[in-house]
């Protein structure tokens, strides 16, 4: 090709590179146009962090210096004068959300990942964050999230979507304070503790689990709930449709379903190698055949307090509430194997409310506000009051309903979640689509068990009765 071809060829490499720049720069700008208010100060906001990050990390001391010469300045003309050190800054990749920005950088020697936490509340500072949190991506890489705004204090809502999930006993939670997506894995969980002040979020909680999950046919439903006497009334009322089981305030209802579950149980460990082939269901996954058996607990302490009197009615009571904690233990320390999992909510979960022997083993637990540091220590353990920025008693702003505090099984320490809100009309569509999923699991069962082995799990005989 000659020169002059060459030459010729330049003013279209220009105006093909034009085309380009232009073409991104429309595209941000409208990026930028179509971006609500709060996006588009992220999107202002990460601009200034990737412009000042060359000059701020060394500030920091989140640069490394390199004394080796390249070999480009080995064979550079100095004059004498000692080749000067280079100073090597992380490569930062930022991006943007409604709440702040999202970057990533690759880790120098010397700058690694305690490095970066150091930094953080100079980052936070720096990049005008409400704070900001570093973590390990990957090896070699960092995230630093930082948020401009509190997402605790920014009301969400969940519209389930009636989809059955890929994942069974996958509970999403909301979102943290750096506003990333909390879950927590309910596989081979026995028991999960959910507390806090009325209104503050407990049943919306629990709703949103019922709601994900109720598409599944593997996953089934029993409820007692303590606030209410009939099925007609209270939070599950739109929801008992997709539920098994239901029981109010009455105690000896509540005993005869818990005794139903427990011999749900014992039936199950004498049919499993039979059935499953395994000894822990959990080894194959729950199925529409051996579902996984929700027993929710709602308002617990009524089912488990202690009855003071000497009048035969009192002490009927009293012997029923006894009772009823020791078939809830079993169900805690003994379901979880054969795939039932149990949640216990309650205002505040001390020894009086939930008997310490069922919460202790419970080993998720969840706090939304709580009025003393004794209710606040129950639910979430004497680790909290290493944790005051965690603590469930800052929580008693009503600006905080639907925030709770939790000891998540990923990382050290308590985080706070921000808990959507469900609306009783979009559980109640869930309930109505899903109610024919509704299967009693000992029914399900005995019909796999067949004339060997009849099982009445509803009075507790049989021969899997008397062999446990």
């Amino acid at each position: 090709m000659s020169v002059q071809e060459v030459y010729g060829l330049a003013p279209l490499a220009a105006v093909a590179v034009a085309a380009v720049f232009v073409g991104w720069a429309v595209w941000w700008i409208v990026r930028y146009l179509l971006a609500d208010s709060m996006t588009r100060l992220s999107i202002r906001q990460a601009v200034r962090v990737r412009r000042g990050w060359k000059r701020l990390a060394p500030m920091l001391k989140l640069a490394a210096t390199d004394k080796t010469p390249t070999a480009l300045a080995l064979l550079s003309n100095t004059d004498g004068k000692p080749i000067k050190p280079r100073v090597l800054v992380p490569a930062l990749k930022v991006n943007h959300d409604a709440y702040g920005v999202i970057a990533r950088a690759t880790c120098l020697p010397g700058v690694g990942l305690e490095e970066f936490q150091k930094a953080a509340p100079h980052l936070a500072n720096a990049w005008r964050c409400t704070r900001v949190a570093v973590t390990q991506d990957k090896p070699g890489q960092v995230v630093i999230r930082g948020v401009r705004l509190d997402p605790l204090k920014f009301k969400t809502e969940h519209s389930p979507t009636g989809l059955e999930s890929d994942k069974v006993a996958w509970w999403d939670l909301g979102l943290d304070e750096y506003a990333q997506p909390v879950s927590v894995d309910l596989t081979q969980v026995p028991g999960v503790t959910v507390a806090g002040l009325p209104g503050f979020g407990k049943t919306s909680l629990i709703n949103r689990l019922i709601s994900d999950w109720a598409p599944s046919p593997a996953v089934q439903f029993a409820c007692a709930d303590g606030k209410v006497s009939t099925a007609r009334e209270g939070d599950y009322a739109h929801l008992v449709k997709r539920m098994f089981a239901f029981v109010g305030d009455d105690l000896e209802e509540a005993n005869a379903l818990f005794r139903r579950l427990v011999e749900l149980r014992r039936s199950r460990v004498s049919a499993a190698e039979r059935i499953l082939g395994v000894q822990s269901m959990w080894e194959v996954g729950p199925s529409p055949a051996w579902p996984l058996v929700v027993l929710i607990i709602d308002e617990a302490h009524t089912y488990f307090r202690d009855h003071k009197g000497s009048d035969p009615k009192t002490k009927k009571l009293a012997a029923l509430a006894a009772e009823n904690a020791r078939l809830v233990e079993d169900l805690v320390k003994k379901g979880r194997s054969m795939g039932i999992l149990v949640i216990l909510a309650t205002q505040k979960s001390t020894g009086d409310a939930i008997p310490t022997f069922i919460r202790d083993v419970c080993p998720v637990g969840l706090s939304f506000a709580q009025k003393t540091a004794e209710a606040a220590v129950a639910a979430l353990g004497e680790d909290i009051r290493e944790w005051p920025d965690a603590n469930p008693i800052n929580l008693q702003d009503r600006s905080y309903v639907g925030v709770a505090s939790m000891n998540h099984q990923s990382q050290p320490g308590f985080i706070r979640i921000r808990t959507p809100f469900v609306s009783g009309t979009d559980s109640a569509a869930i309930a109505q689509q899903t109610a024919h999923l509704a299967q009693d699991p000992g029914e399900l069962l005995a019909s796999q068990v067949g004339d060997a082995a009849p099982i009445d799990l509803a009075k507790g005989t049989g021969p899997t009765a008397e062999a446990a």
